[in-house]
């Protein structure tokens, strides 16, 4: 189902007009924040001088009520100044930032710029730190699950778990860092290292940005999908990168734990544009863990996960649901637009159309309104008709046995470090159900893999040599020999949900914690 992302030499001119399209608007957008105007109407409210504003360049503006006080008196007297200047100016807040669709001006949170903490070389040792926390709604509480936590401006980072919580090792040569907070629909957070470590909750204000109807409307959903298509040598890059990672993947039948594995990757990333290399994986350690015994008379084991990781870049192996090729195939939706760190992006659902008879995806996909970077999509085979891809999903079938897919779930998340987006997070939940032929009970067997990345590296970036690299086609729990108790050392890794964690103890396992 996945392109291999050959669809570009069809159809090379429509690409191009595409782009160059785009290219114009784009920047058309953003010379409206950097146009100088010129105003003398004095001391007036702020929300009259919006309105002033507005008539002069035919922008209007949307923003949460709450962030602006339209009875508030300001100076509306400028000369030749930048409109994204007076814009600071007459809403006194530092805290604002501006973002431009179509012909409106949207106005968000910002996160605050953090003074550097002074040094306090005397507490600064080789050792290293392990921050631990966990990320939730500020006003619910609710765990805010995949959230993105990150050294500002470096590679550095994790993702939290299905619970909110995470654990990211800190370096000494890092406590003087920023730390960088962003999920989706909420205003990010930046933090000091030394403060985070001293905060083990931290929490997220959900940001709603009432988004006028003519915008949705306006927009076409398949032209953001090709210029998100069109985009990916600008958002991505053309060159390699080095990249550090956890991989775990696991088996569950009738919701017991049946086979666990987990490990530490480095991968070589190839450009996503210009080369037929292909990515590499190498595994620097693993462990596993398993029950199944002579006694089953069923398992299920999960071959090529660590090949599935790497297939799941659809910036790389293109999207069935963003290629040309196949977008006729879909019905697309823009359902919102949600903030993201200091941008927005679109909420776009996507579904196939019904007169396609074969299985495709339905999901949602997230794309940055400025560069149209994929910044999230989450999809699913057709459940209606994912009968159909039983040969896809299940091979060697035990004799005497019947099984077959019932539901496969895919989360992709990026994260742009630098203005280049890199691959951030990968997750696949598969439900299959199995019965013994002339049987009438079936058994369930849940099966997820997963891969976090947490560390990017662009200076020291070399392919592996063949005896390296990682046997990614064949089953992964399969090729480790024990579990290893001291296993993560100063390695990162993601730490499991309580669920998760509750079967691994009645598998008799203690997984190493962070001391």
């Amino acid at each position: 189902m996945l392109s291999n992302g050959s669809i570009l030499k069809r159809f090379p001119a429509i690409v191009i007009l595409i782009l160059i399209a785009w290219q114009q608007r784009a920047d058309c957008q953003r010379n409206i924040l950097d146009s100088t105007f010129t105003f003398r109407a004095g001391t007036v409210k702020t929300g009259n001088a919006l309105e002033i504003i507005r008539k002069h360049t035919g922008y209007n503006f949307t923003y949460d009520s709450r962030l602006i006080d339209e009875e508030e008196k300001t100076e509306m007297t400028f000369r030749d100044t930048k409109l994204e200047v007076i814009l600071k100016n007459i809403l006194h807040k530092d805290s604002l930032s501006f973002s431009v669709i179509d012909k409106f001006i949207i106005i968000s949170y910002r996160k605050k710029e953090l003074p550097s903490p002074p040094a306090d070389r005397s507490s600064i040792t080789d050792k290293i730190n392990y921050l631990t926390g966990r990320i939730v709604d500020d006003e619910t509480n609710e765990p805010l699950p995949f959230a993105t936590i990150a050294i500002k401006n470096k590679g550095k980072g994790t993702i939290t778990n299905n619970n909110g919580e995470f654990g990211l090792k800190i370096t000494s040569d890092l406590m003087d860092d920023t730390l960088s907070v962003s999920y989706l629909g909420y205003v990010g957070r930046e933090l000091h290292v030394k403060e985070a470590l001293a905060d083990n909750k931290i929490s997220l204000k959900k940001e709603f940005i009432p988004i006028p109807d003519i915008i949705i409307r306006n927009q076409r959903p398949q032209d953001i999908i090709l210029k998100a298509r069109s985009s990916i040598s600008s958002n991505y890059g053309n060159t390699p990168a080095s990249m550090a990672g956890f991989y775990r993947e696991g088996i569950l039948k009738r919701n017991e734990l049946k086979t666990y594995s987990e490990a530490v990757l480095k991968i070589y990333k190839s450009p996503y544009t210009g080369t037929l290399l292909s990515d590499q994986i190498k595994v620097l350690k693993s462990r596993k863990i398993e029950t199944t015994g002579t006694h089953d008379t069923l398992s299920v084991s999960l071959k090529a996960g660590l090949s599935t990781c790497l297939e799941l870049d659809g910036a790389k192996n293109i999207y069935d649901f963003i290629s040309i090729e196949s977008i006729q195939d879909y019905r697309y939706r823009i359902t919102d637009i949600v903030t993201y760190d200091e941008e927005q992006a679109y909420v776009i659902e996507f579904e196939q159309r019904e007169n396609i008879t074969e299985p495709l995806y339905k999901g949602t996909i997230y794309i940055n309104t400025y560069d149209f970077g994929i910044l999230h999509a989450e999809f699913e085979v057709n459940p209606s008709l994912i009968h159909k891809m039983k040969n896809s999903f299940i091979s060697n079938q035990t004799r005497g046995f019947d099984t077959w897919p019932v539901s496969v779930k895919y989360s992709v998340s990026y994260r742009k470090v630098n203005d280049r987006y890199f691959l951030s997070h990968v997750r696949g939940d598969l439900l299959l159900y199995s019965n013994q032929k002339r049987r009438l009970f079936k058994s369930q067997f849940k099966v997820f893999f997963e891969l976090a990345i947490t560390d990017i590296d662009l200076k020291n970036v070399t392919r592996f040599e063949r005896e390296e690299r990682a046997p990614i086609y064949s089953i992964f729990s399969k090729t480790i020999k024990n579990y290893d108790p001291s296993f993560w050392e100063n390695q990162n890794f993601l730490r499991p949900e309580d669920d998760l964690l509750q079967a691994l103890k009645n598998m008799n396992v203690r997984l190493q914690e962070a001391p």
